[in-house]
């Protein structure tokens, strides 16, 4: 029985990708009755009903290293956040914010800096300094000047790929670069797929050249941070990592408490100041939300 990856789905058909050719699939009924949906990104078995025509059924889907939500996909090994150096404005909470979503879910995270060109006084080079000091993997690319790209495409080798970021930061037009194609619009019909009747936008997978997938997505600016707590938020700050469990109190927030290691490496210049106070902001939210649950039982 064929393996292949699910490349797409729309109207209720899989479009499974197999060595080099993609089948169509409609799902066996035994995935409604234990209500797992098949979703871009899964690994399947299917059987082939039909060669000639490309027809298939998709018989078994195999365990699932991580999901996202929103968009939903199966299997993505890394998210990569997309800001602009300038025009939008960076959102420095929202990719904090995605950032630990990535580290949530357990997906390999980076970050893009996009628009550089726009930054005559190179101030995105203070984020790259922030990020890397983090311990992230930060690539800044200009599509204007097509520089950046072929370091951008080596993380993509051989990797299953989410972009992320507020809108206007240039995804769509990152990845089109990368592809040197334009992506396909709403309402407009894939070639691959051929089904005019389909107008709205899903998750899709797209192959690159090079090796690997991108995510086709309408949109991903979103965060989930359902499974964070104010007293677990620690964990997913890279950068604090290597201070962890060596304050002088246990349960440190490393806001208030003397003898925090932390606050030391603040002081020191190994962890930046914007970055440890966005910090702060997203504890003390968590933290409010915790006693407001506890008051509405």
């Amino acid at each position: 029985m064929p393996y292949g990856i699910i490349v797409k789905g729309i109207g209720g058909f899989y479009y499974v990708k197999v060595d080099q050719r993609v089948y169509e699939c409609k799902a066996r009924g035994i995935f409604r009755k234990e209500e797992m949906s098949p979703l871009p990104g899964d690994k399947v078995k299917i059987a082939i009903v039909d060669e000639e025509k490309g027809l298939g059924s998709l018989e078994e889907i195999l365990q699932r290293q991580s999901q996202l939500i929103r968009p939903s996909v199966a299997n993505v090994d890394q998210v990569v956040v997309v800001i602009a150096a300038k025009s939008p404005s960076p959102d420095f909470m929202l990719l904090d914010k995605l950032l630990i979503t990535a580290e949530i879910k357990g997906i390999q995270p980076a970050v893009c800096i996009n628009k550089t060109d726009l930054d005559e006084a190179k101030e995105y080079e203070k984020i790259i300094r922030t990020y890397s000091g983090a311990g992230y993997r930060v690539i800044p690319v200009s599509t204007v000047r097509k520089t950046g790209f072929e370091e951008l495409r080596s993380i993509l080798d051989q990797k299953v790929t989410v972009f992320a970021g507020q809108s206007g930061v240039g995804k769509s037009t990152i990845l089109n670069h990368l592809m040197d194609e334009s992506l396909m619009e709403t309402g407009e019909v894939s070639r691959k797929i051929e089904r005019g009747r389909h107008t709205t936008r899903h998750a899709e997978l797209i192959e690159l050249e090079t090796g690997g997938y991108v995510v086709d997505t309408p949109g991903f600016s979103s965060f989930e941070l359902a499974d964070l707590t104010y007293d677990t938020l620690e964990l997913y700050y890279p950068e604090f990592e290597s201070y962890l469990n060596t304050c002088k109190f246990t349960g440190c927030s490393h806001i208030t408490e003397p003898g925090c290691k932390v606050k030391e490496a603040l002081e020191n210049g190994t962890i930046d100041q914007e970055r440890y106070e966005r910090y702060i902001q997203l504890y003390t939210v968590l933290k409010q939300e915790k006693e407001y649950r506890k008051k509405g039982k």
